[in-house]
């Protein structure tokens, strides 16, 4: 899990994908991005470079109020990983933490761009809807979260 290849696309070097090719078992990459507009031409060149060498790149993203809170950005965000060789894989609900509470989505409203999503996209680019929950070592599905 990083966000190296999208802050940072020229540390994905020859010697790091060298690197990962000559681990003893398969790779697979999850990046962290949560906007279309945060893929340009040298996120693009990075994946590819890790997609020579990983199983699979993967994404996961954090719906965030005023970011990303739209069933556009959304199939944006989806359209264009898939476009840049990244599958969509999480989108995950943001864990209630101090300081954050102005990108909180209420779940009405996740709940219509989930569906607009699933309207929009074949199923291959609709992520899984998930959230942290405390004491649970993985993600848990957020609508099995809401009744709890």
């Amino acid at each position: 899990h990083t966000r190296l290849p999208v802050v940072i696309p020229d540390r994905v070097t020859h010697e790091f994908v060298r690197a990962v090719a000559d681990t003893p078992v398969p790779v697979i990459v999850v990046l962290h991005i949560n906007h279309a507009q945060e893929i340009d031409q040298a996120v693009v060149d990075a994946v590819s470079q890790l997609r020579q060498v990983c199983r699979s790149v993967l994404n996961q993203s954090v719906i965030l109020a005023g970011v990303n809170d739209s069933s556009a950005a959304q199939i944006a965000l989806s359209e264009t990983l898939y476009a840049s060789g990244i599958d969509p894989y999480y989108l995950n609900v943001l864990d209630q933490v101090a300081g954050a509470a102005h990108f909180f989505v209420e779940a009405p409203r996740i709940r219509k761009i989930q569906q607009e999503m699933l309207d929009a996209l074949p199923g291959f680019l609709v992520p899984r809807l998930v959230r942290e929950t405390a004491g649970v070592g993985h993600k848990v599905p957020w609508m099995e979260t809401l009744n709890s």
